[in-house]
């Protein structure tokens, strides 16, 4: 009873890894500042692994120091993550279990870990993620901003024509908008978010879980012109208001009553097909339902 086992349910191709294969990967959250934000079961893991991958040695023996974990650690980063991924491997081969953290937050959000973690299910070992802090989740749920549906960009891209480009790409998505910023560029590039997707409510949220813990809430007109000449420092996340119902409706690639009627087309029923379009409208069934009323 090893292996994989593959079988078919409703024509989806699941394939289960069991929990007693050679070879564990641990995919470890971390503080994202407060060094106290860490979890009982990560600490545990990270005391009980073989190996621990980190981005800056340095940096995560601070970290193991403070929980008087006495690990071995090796860096893994953007700059030698293949060759450390053929090294992990051979480790989960002889059975041995590797722990991938980052600097702060969840490996693999915004830093090294999804090649690692492809390499691992190919060889057939077990992934297991050890859930903690998000520097997006956190600045999201504190922002005063709907989180009904969200999107996450990453950070965006340091050049000006570019950025603008991307921001042109995602503005008629029907989500709160996320996105990390250098302290450096905010000013920048919330003068291009207000050009670009419009004056909407939005927050600046500064050094999370730290001591000068900041959020600076407003419409991007105002955010732009604070943080024009504002010293800001440290870790910073952008979080911005979706577009609104009608702009989505009208310049989006298709009306809400066309994706009801898309829904309602592959058997799904009427009230559950307006549920699941108002979701991915990002809208509450009430008003998808007025809009609907509209668009008739």
């Amino acid at each position: 009873m090893s292996g994989l086992f593959c079988f078919t349910i409703c024509d989806l191709r699941l394939t289960i890894y069991h929990v007693f294969m050679t070879g564990t990967l641990y995919l470890v959250a971390t503080p994202i500042g407060n060094l106290q934000d860490m979890t009982f079961r990560a600490v545990e893991i990270l005391k009980t692994v073989d190996l621990i991958a980190c981005e800056d040695t340095r940096h995560s023996r601070k970290l193991l120091n403070f929980y008087e974990i006495s690990k071995k650690l090796v860096s893994y980063h953007e700059h030698n993550e293949i060759e450390r991924c053929k090294e992990f491997a051979e480790l989960l081969k002889q059975g041995k279990s590797v722990a991938i953290i980052s600097d702060a937050g969840t490996p693999g959000i915004n830093d090294p870990g999804y090649k690692m973690v492809q390499t691992a299910y190919e060889m057939g070992m077990v992934v297991i993620p050890i859930p903690g802090a998000v520097a997006f989740v956190n600045a999201a749920i504190a922002s005063g901003l709907p989180t009904v549906s969200l999107f996450f960009g990453g950070f965006l891209p340091s050049k000006k024509g570019e950025r603008r480009k991307r921001l042109e790409e995602v503005k008629l998505i029907p989500a709160t908008l996320i996105f990390y910023e250098s302290p450096h560029r905010v000013g920048k590039s919330l003068a291009d978010c207000l050009d670009i997707l419009g004056n909407r409510q939005a927050a600046v949220a500064r050094e999370l879980t730290k001591l000068h813990e900041e959020f600076v809430r407003g419409e991007l007109s105002q955010l732009a012109e604070y943080f024009s000449s504002a010293n800001s420092k440290g870790e910073i996340v952008l979080v911005i208001n979706r577009a609104g119902v009608s702009e989505i409706v009208e310049n989006g690639p298709h009306t809400l009553a066309d994706r009801v009627k898309e829904l309602e087309g592959i058997g799904m029923e009427a009230k559950t097909a307006l549920k699941k379009a108002a979701k991915e409208f990002g809208m509450s069934k009430s008003e998808a339902y007025r809009v609907l009323q509209l668009e008739k």
